[in-house]
């Protein structure tokens, strides 16, 4: 009986198959290479991107802005009505905390009130702390506070609002006739020694009297009395321009 030959032994390594498949996959990577190339990508929309995407998961602080936010609206793009005022945005957060940590390390956070309002930064100063009674000339210790405010805050602030307030116990006769003209007087010296003084381009000023009617409490007692004659320092988040 004859004796069978053996089957020569496979060859060791991948199926033939596979040089075929490794071309093709090699093929389709140079092509989407080739399209890659001839693409251009937008930095900017992509940034914008990647800032929006930042934001919707809780990774930027609050109170920041994009770079965009800040620059003049041309009205050309897209959503923006053309000849509408740009706008410019503070941190409100960076603002809040240098302030209150000025006046922490001086021991005036009873003294002068700040708080974070829609509008902005409030800080609160009792007009016993800036001028005499009656008189719309600061004391030394008032400009020594306004000096340093403003020169921590001013290069971050779009605008501040000067805001003169008094009580309701009329005022009789005198230089200012009546309490609108006193807290309107009270809030133009201040803001002028903001431009004068403290460097506050004068652009970001504008000053106003409100007399008796915008009380924080009711003019009932001395204290309140006390309470409601006040300068205001509203450091604005958000003004056009």
């Amino acid at each position: 009986m004859a004796r069978k030959e053996k089957a020569p032994p496979s060859s060791p390594g991948a199926p033939l198959y596979m040089a075929t498949y490794g071309d093709m996959v090699t093929l389709v990577l140079c092509f989407f290479v080739l399209l890659f190339a001839m693409s251009s990508i937008d930095s900017q929309k992509f940034q914008k991107a990647l800032l929006s995407l930042r934001g919707s998961l809780g990774v930027m602080k609050g109170g920041m802005v994009t770079e965009e936010s800040t620059e003049p609206n041309t009205g050309e793009e897209e959503g923006t009505a053309a000849g509408s005022a740009p706008r410019y945005e503070m941190d409100t957060r960076h603002v809040a905390y240098t302030i209150d940590s000025y006046l922490r390390s001086e021991g005036l956070d009873k003294a002068i009130q700040m708080t974070v309002t829609q509008r902005g930064v409030s800080v609160s100063i009792s007009d016993q702390f800036l001028f005499n009674s009656g008189s719309a000339e600061l004391k030394p210790d008032g400009q020594r506070v306004l000096y340093k405010i403003a020169t921590l805050v001013r290069n971050d602030v779009p605008a501040i609002s000067v805001e003169g307030h008094t009580d309701a116990v009329p005022l009789r006769g005198g230089r200012y006739r009546d309490n609108w003209g006193l807290s309107s007087a009270r809030a133009a010296v201040v803001a002028s020694y903001l431009e004068t003084d403290a460097g506050v381009a004068p652009e970001k000023l504008q000053a106003v009297g409100f007399g008796a009617y915008r009380p924080v409490v009711p003019n009932d007692s001395a204290e309140h009395r006390a309470l409601n004659r006040r300068v205001d320092l509203i450091f604005l988040s958000q003004y056009p321009k």
